[in-house]
């Protein structure tokens, strides 16, 4: 480990007086030009950053001039010099880096301006291999980490946002502060941290290495929070790079800043509601402590939210709406009938948006899409000193997947419920289980510790709303471990049931679903959700 060398303390005040830009995202660049510019600093660039600089009329060097090599093999290098770094790292008040410095007539630069080729972009729009290698940029990181190491001295700026809060300082008094130039060191390594991750990340995934020797996640803050899950906890939300339609890149029209649990529960519902294809008909969930407590489809979304809402409008009360296609105004007036933190779909109009006026508090979503339910991923959860990483729940049943267990086989429509019903429990607390019948959801039993007080408290929600369950799908996430379970539900009217199969007592159940003369079908597949 090296020894630190007994350097001067930084000092508080520098003032700028050369600065270094190469940026991939040109975006604000000669407005930001044109500002350095006029405050007399000398700037240094590098191939289309110089170029657009010099075409709005900037005076800039090219980074050639200081290195004494032209940019070379395809742009790979050119700011991988001793010019460039020992500008960058020197130590302006240390006597051997000045001798240094002055021996190999290297001028300090002062402020650097990068921001990284577009990988993150690159990738997430399924470009080839090759183009996703070309696009990992090496000098950019090799100088922001340079400038960020010697902030005593050098300003580092990695966004645009970062350069005008410079730009501030030096309008101000002309100089950057010490406090500042750490505080942009910080946010640098932080970027280039988030780089190297998304590099890491996709190297794994296209080499089929589901769970490499390290893994690390970079997010983009989004908004830091009052508080977390409770008011004693702190809490802040971050975006991962490139998200899919949804809470992290929704487009927020009015209401209140997200809470911690507003954030989980809108994702829970709009997670749920993109399983229904928005071409075969709207669907509605409305979720409440991250599990649902009424889902259905409908020929209207009105339809589909009224009858979401009648499998529990006890529970709805103060819960997440989502829709998987546009709000319309019809179903804005009935929703503005209920207490509401969240309302979420691909479209929300103008006209629509404004309705919701005269209660402010409603915080209104319009996310532009819906996310691929098929789509890979990773899901993430935290435990003490670590953290666990799985690919998400992806499962998605056809009747074709279907087996027919018991001596009678379901109905097309039976079929049609259970699917409906155990795409609902994928989205439940386990123990899970979900009547079903329509595309409506009746009685919907979360999180009990075994699989018959869930049934039974499914049954017993149902039947507090006046809802019968004669004819109903009975669907449960996991197995039956006895048939107690299953007896509750054939008791509560239901006619079909499906489960996972699976079980050392499977044989006893199937009898006594035969005995109550219950179509069953196993689904191989166990959607546990904790």
């Amino acid at each position: 480990m090296p020894a630190a060398p007994d350097f001067p303390a930084a000092p508080d005040r520098v003032p700028i007086k050369r600065a270094l830009l190469s940026v991939s995202d040109k975006t604000g660049l000669i407005e930001a030009a044109k500002a350095l510019a006029r405050i007399g600093v000398e700037l240094v660039s590098t191939g289309g950053t110089r170029k657009a600089i010099a075409e709005a009329g900037v005076p800039v060097k090219d980074v050639a001039e200081l290195t004494g090599f032209p940019e070379m093999m395809d742009g790979r290098v050119k700011t991988l010099h001793p010019a460039v770094h020992g500008a960058l790292l020197g130590v302006r008040d240390a006597p051997e880096h000045r001798k240094a410095m002055e021996g190999h007539g290297i001028g300090a630069i002062d402020l650097v301006y990068v921001n990284l080729y577009p990988f993150e972009q690159t990738v997430a729009s399924g470009a080839e291999f090759a183009t996703s290698i070309e696009n990992i940029d090496i000098g950019g990181p090799a100088m922001i980490r340079s400038a960020a190491k010697n902030h005593g001295y050098v300003a580092v700026c990695t966004e645009l946002a970062d350069l005008q809060e410079v730009l501030a300082a030096l309008e101000a008094d002309g100089a950057t502060s010490l406090d500042l130039r750490r505080k942009l060191a910080q946010r640098a390594y932080a970027r280039t941290a988030a780089y190297d991750s998304s590099i890491s990340s996709w190297l794994a995934w296209e080499l089929g290495e589901r769970a490499p020797r390290r893994f690390s996640i970079a997010g983009d803050l989004v908004q830091t929070m009052r508080y977390g899950e409770n008011p004693h906890q702190q809490a802040a939300f971050y975006r991962l790079p490139n998200p899919p339609p949804g809470v992290a890149s929704a487009r927020q029209l009015q209401g209140k800043d997200l809470s911690y649990n507003n954030i989980n529960d809108t994702d829970a519902a709009f997670e749920l509601v993109a399983e229904f294809d928005p071409r075969s008909g709207p669907a509605c969930a409305i979720i409440k402590h991250a599990n649902p407590c009424g889902v259905a489809t409908g020929k209207t979304v009105l339809e589909a939210y009224e009858r979401a809402l009648a499998c529990d409008p006890v529970s709805a009360f103060g819960g997440i709406i989502a829709l998987n296609t546009a709000l319309d105004a019809a179903t804005a007036a009935k929703i503005l009938d209920l207490l509401t933190e969240v309302v979420i779909a691909p479209e929300i109009a103008p006209d629509v948006a404004k309705l919701f006026a005269k209660k402010k508090n409603v915080r209104l979503l319009a996310t532009g899409g819906l996310p691929d339910p098929l789509a890979k991923g990773l899901t993430f959860k935290s435990v003490s000193g670590g953290f666990l990483v799985q690919g998400r729940d992806d499962a998605r049943l056809t009747p074709a997947d279907l087996q027919v267990v018991t001596k009678r086989a379901p109905t097309e429509a039976e079929v049609r419920d259970m699917l409906f019903a155990f795409t609902v429990a994928k989205h439940v607390k386990s123990n899970a289980i979900v009547y079903a019948k329509s595309g409506q959801t009746l009685g919907i039993g979360a999180g009990q510790m075994n699989r018959k007080d869930s049934a039974r408290i499914a049954a017993l929600r149902a039947a507090d709303f006046g809802l019968d369950l004669k004819g109903s799908a009975c669907a449960s996430e996991a197995f039956f471990p006895f048939a107690d379970g299953l007896i509750q539900a054939a008791d509560a009217g239901c006619t079909a049931v499906i489960q996972p199969g699976g079980s050392v007592r499977d044989k006893e159940v199937i009898e006594a679903a035969d005995a109550r003369g219950l179509a069953m079908v196993f689904t191989g597949v166990r959607v546990f959700r904790h």
